[in-house]
């Protein structure tokens, strides 16, 4: 039981070294953080309802693993090759991509659920 703890402990470690390591290099993993950080707050300030909080949360984790998955995706490819390779620059455009449409879809719904509350708060 002992050793099953000691390798869950090791891999939680890992796993959060990976994610530290992504908001240490990744200036855009810092922006979706603070971004997500202040959606958070307004979702306090504005007493935001379970279901859109539900949304809130789900897009915002759902933008920072698509980051991490980039910056994995990233590194692997700047591991096999440092010289240009049209099939390694798809690889990074397109895990780019995708954490571009995560963010976008989550701007979306941070505009739909906040854009009526912040009209509603000056009108």
């Amino acid at each position: 039981m002992e050793n099953i703890r000691r390798k869950l402990k090791k891999s939680f470690s890992f796993a959060i070294e990976g994610i530290l390591y992504t908001l240490k290099t990744q200036p855009n993993m810092r922006i979706h953080f603070g971004i997500g950080i202040l959606a958070i707050a307004f979702g306090f300030v504005f007493k935001i309802e379970r279901s859109e909080w539900l949304a809130l949360v789900i897009v915002i984790g759902f933008v920072f693993i698509l980051e991490i998955i980039n910056t994995a995706i990233e590194t692997l490819v700047d591991l096999y090759t440092e010289e240009y390779h049209h099939l390694a620059k798809i690889a990074k455009d397109t895990a780019a991509g995708a954490v571009m449409v995560a963010a976008i879809m989550s701007v979306c719904v941070g505009l739909i659920i906040f854009l009526p509350k912040i009209i509603d708060w000056f009108f």
